[in-house]
Parts: C-alpha cells; sequence; structure tokens
C-alpha cells in the first residue's frame, strides 16, 4: 500500500528533478521514479569532498545499470565561507547551496529523499528545502526508515536494502571547527579502511579538536591488537600528530548545537 501511495505523489511532481544523495532513501526514491517514468524524472547529484567515494561510486552503477537521466553536479558549498565555519546550522547553508544550484539548473520540481524519521529531527536543511519548495515525496505518502527498506527489498534492491546510513563527511567534523577537504578525505580513507578490515555495522571517524575518533558499535568493538594495528596504519596516513582514540559508537556526537539535539546528524 505504501509503494501505491508513493506512486500516487510521485505522479503529481512530474516533470520532476530528484536530489541523490547516493544513501537508501534518494536512490530508493530514484529507483521507483524511474520505474514509473523514465523520462518524467532526471536525477541530480551533487558531488564534492563530503561525499563518501562509495555513494558517488554506487550512484554511478544504479544510473549505468538502469538507464538514469544523471547529471552530477557541483553545489558550491565548498565556495560558500558560512558552510566551511562549519556551524550548528550547517546544514542550512549546504542544502540552501544544493537546491538554489539545482533550481538554477533545471526549472523541474525538486525532490528529497526525506522520511517521517527526520521529521524527529533538528535538521536545518529542512528550512532550505521549504524555502526552495522542495517536495518529500516520503513524507506525503507517510513512509518511514523501514518502509524504505522494505520498498528496496520489494523491487529486488538488495544493495539498498540493506545499505547502512552514511550522512556527509563533514558531519563527522566537530561543530565550529573548519570543513577542510583534506580532513574528509582521510576521514573516508579511515572509514574504508576500518569497514573493509572487519565489517563493521557501523562506523564513523570522528574529527575533533584534540583527536581522531574511531566509533564502533559495542558488539563490533575491536581488540587490543586490532587497535593498535588500525592505529598504526592511520598515524601513516596524517600529515600532523594527531591523538587517535577508539570510543563506543555516539549518534551525532560530533555535533555541538545551541540547546538542539545531538541526534540531529548521524
Amino acid at each position: 500500500m505504501s509503494l501505491e501511495r508513493l506512486r500516487e505523489v510521485l505522479a503529481g511532481t512530474v516533470p520532476a528533478a530528484v536530489a541523490l544523495s547516493g544513501g537508501v532513501d534518494s536512490m530508493t526514491l530514484a529507483s521507483v521514479a524511474h520505474r514509473m517514468d523514465p523520462t518524467g524524472f532526471h536525477m541530480f547529484h551533487a558531488n564534492s569532498p563530503a561525499v563518501p567515494k562509495a555513494a558517488l561510486e554506487r550512484i554511478r552503477a544504479h544510473a549505468a545499470r538502469d538507464g538514469w537521466a544523471l547529471h552530477v553536479i557541483d553545489a558550491g558549498e565548498f565556495g560558500d565561507e558560512r558552510y566551511l565555519a562549519n556551524p550548528s546550522n550547517r546544514c542550512f547553508y549546504c542544502k540552501s547551496d544544493l537546491y538554489g544550484s539545482l533550481s538554477a539548473i533545471t526549472g523541474r520540481q525538486l525532490l528529497s529523499g526525506t522520511n517521517l524519521d527526520d521529521l524527529g529531527d533538528w535538521r536545518p536543511g529542512m528550512q532550505a528545502a521549504r524555502e526552495n519548495r522542495v517536495r518529500h515525496p516520503f513524507v506525503e505518502a507517510g513512509i518511514d526508515k523501514a518502509g524504505i527498506r522494505r520498498i528496496a527489498a520489494g523491487l529486488g534492491l538488495d544493495d539498498l536494502a540493506e545499505l547502512p546510513a552514511a550522512p556527509c563527511l563533514s558531519s563527522r567534523v566537530e561543530t565550529g571547527i573548519r570543513i577542510d577537504p583534506a580532513d574528509l578525505v582521510l576521514i573516508d580513507r579511515i572509514e574504508t579502511l576500518v569497514r573493509g578490515r572487519h565489517a563493521p555495522d557501523t562506523v564513523r571517524c570522528r574529527l575533533r579538536a584534540n583527536a581522531l575518533v574511531v566509533e564502533l558499535e559495542p558488539e563490533n568493538a575491536l581488540d587490543a591488537e586490532a587497535r593498535s594495528r588500525i592505529r598504526v596504519e592511520i598515524l601513516s596516513m596524517l600529515d600532523r600528530h594527531r591523538a587517535v582514540r577508539f570510543e563506543p559508537y555516539r549518534r551525532g556526537s560530533a555535533f555541538r548545537g545551541h540547546g538542539q539535539p545531538a541526534g540531529a546528524q548521524s
């Protein structure tokens, strides 16, 4: 029923442009939309240092396999000093740059992969979406994250159905520390290293003022020998000395808001 409702909502948005992050939400939305109307929906991905390398590879693979009309753009957030300063509402500037760039490129209705579960967090990017008249088909259809995963599985999108959450790499940088593309590349390399060696359910590399912190779920915690090996490899990647620590995963632990819930970012 939820898939039928989603299709009804999407049918009322054509012609539309789907903003792709590479995560399960926007990728599933794009897949459903394209199967409905290949010419009615165009897909847009804003590539930048804040995007994990694997996300762009996933987008390109799906686009090539299914024949999406894919456009990879530069949204310009790395030229925006307000974004680079990394305030607590950094996402507002990121999404404003994204939606503003998309609006300048296409006159189509903009769509996002926002779902019902996202509405419970403090998300400054939602304000940017409202200001740019972006529609959220999953929200309009009453679909949450679990519902999206069920839709993906039902459509045979197995690589998406079980895909872990992967917010932008800038969310790993503690609020107030300036966003540096080189740091984001390093964060992606470290997370890819740990994921490749130990296949944890969740891994986050947080950049803090005094350390790089690798966070893992308690059930995926590394023993002393494994931590030592990973620490040596991380230190070999650094261009200056930084302490490297291992801590339990805490959602949104790099976020320092002003009375806002830490869960605003992953």
